[in-house]
């Protein structure tokens, strides 16, 4: 199998379980009651399950290359944790699909950003009119959603 096209199918399947996450902490956070407990929850199961497959593949870090890095490398799960708190907070106010979608948008404007820069090491990615009508065109996609 073509490595791109296997890359593309393995991201298109984890944005299928970004949005079954979304749901699925929200009515956690029914529960455990607030979407800082849900995203705790979320983010210790998710740990658990990384650190038994971590085990299984016998992952270990490279300690001195982790040594080297800049500080703001070592916060990307703060991304995440604002990212599930959004989400279960967002789902029971504004339903899945829109919460997604305003997500995407989010992405993807940040996106364009990182890619013209060529920030955190990336492939520079220079912003065009066709990259532009491609964002305007899912910022679109976000008022049908509401709309309609």
């Amino acid at each position: 199998m073509n490595p791109n096209l296997f890359a593309m199918i393995a991201v298109v399947l984890a944005g299928g379980a970004t949005a079954l996450q979304a749901p699925t902490n929200a009515k956690l956070m029914g529960a455990v009651g607030s979407p800082v407990n849900a995203a705790f929850v979320s983010f210790a199961i998710g740990t658990a399950a990384l650190g038994i497959l971590a085990v299984i593949l016998q992952a270990r870090p490279d300690v001195t290359a982790a040594r080297g890095l800049p500080w703001y490398i070592w916060i990307g799960g703060l991304y995440g944790a604002i990212f599930v708190v959004a989400a279960a907070w967002g789902v029971p106010r504004l339903g899945v699909a829109l919460t997604i979608t305003l997500m995407v948008a989010g992405q993807l404007l940040v996106g364009l950003l990182l890619d013209h820069f060529g920030a955190f090491g990336a492939p520079q990615h220079p912003i065009s009119l066709g990259r532009l009508a491609g964002v305007a065109l899912v910022l679109a996609g976000v008022l049908m959603v509401r709309r309609f």
